[in-house]
């Protein structure tokens, strides 16, 4: 979104409305396509953000999540929702402190200390939602609707997996159909460095982007960070899965193991992600290669 647009007539009436003021307005969106995040800064000092989301679904599970479930996180770890508009579908939201984890220069110590913040806070935001009737239906089809479409993900990655690759992949997918219930939750979506800020003069972690969030099981909101971090890094597995108060029995760690696999051919299949295309297509590439070499848990 150019500057321009930013300054539509409509959307900065909106703005300007739910804040009582004109703000200064700064781009801080994300290199990667579909990104459109801006910094408000009202008079006075006050800061906010506004979000739009790239399409109607990832707005209304970022406004379904910060109204019913993220604020169990509290104020300052996690974006509040001050005002929301379906026709621009755009969120204004409150600050958070800190940056990106990814982005801070921190210390061993302080990196553990985020992840372990982290997991405390992912705990309490899978505890957040209602998992009862329709919700139950929709967090316990998310494992099939992994398994059922593992097919088709291998059809449109094409000659970009070898044939034992593909094999690994349908064998992990099938197990999905035969794991007994799992623990369910109102998950993150999308939870790894760059969605967790550190405050160092705060000592605090704290979550954003909440636009993938939805209902489905405990395993799934482990999935980016066993594909990211965690290969590398078990310490910092050990110490989000403390804050999480619990380790992953034994059949989330298949589920685990299976969904990382899905989602590193969905990373490998062109146009499908929303991200860098070359850095997703990587981290696929990656996961797989550690899924052949057996060091993928």
């Amino acid at each position: 979104m150019t500057d321009s647009t930013v300054a539509a007539p409509a959307l900065l009436a909106w703005v300007c409305k739910e804040l009582g003021a004109r703000p200064s307005i700064r781009d801080v969106s994300h290199a990667r396509r579909n990104s459109r995040v801006w910094e408000l800064v009202r008079p006075g000092g006050a800061r906010f953000y506004l979000k739009v989301s790239p399409q109607p679904l990832m707005y209304e599970r970022e406004t379904f999540a910060l109204r019913h479930a993220v604020p169990a996180l509290g104020a300052d770890r996690a974006p509040q929702l001050r005002a929301s508009s379906a026709e621009h579908l755009a969120l204004l939201l409150t600050a958070v402190p800190g940056r990106p984890l990814r982005e801070a220069t921190v210390t061993p110590a302080e990196e553990a200390r985020a992840h372990r913040q982290g997991g405390v806070l992912l705990a309490r935001l899978h505890a957040a939602g209602d998992v009862s009737g329709v919700r139950r239906t929709e967090a316990e089809r998310a494992l099939r609707a992994g398994a059922d479409g593992a097919d088709r993900h291998l059809r449109l990655a094409g000659d970009r997996l070898t044939p034992e690759e593909r094999r690994l992949v349908r064998d992990l997918a099938e197990q999905l159909h035969s794991l007994p219930p799992l623990p369910l939750a109102f998950i993150h979506g999308d939870a790894r460095p760059r969605n967790l800020l550190w405050s160092q003069p705060l000592a605090q972690a704290g979550w954003i982007d909440f636009e993938r969030a939805r209902f489905a099981t405990v395993a799934h909101d482990f999935v980016r960070m066993s594909c990211d971090v965690w290969p590398d890094r078990p310490d910092l597995r050990a110490a989000c899965l403390q804050g999480y108060g619990r380790d992953l029995v034994p059949e989330e760690q298949c589920a685990l193991k299976a969904l990382a696999a899905l989602d590193a051919v969905s990373a490998l299949v062109p146009g499908q992600a929303h991200d860098d295309p070359d850095v997703t297509a990587s981290r696929g590439r990656r996961t797989l290669d550690r899924l052949m070499a057996g060091v993928l848990a």
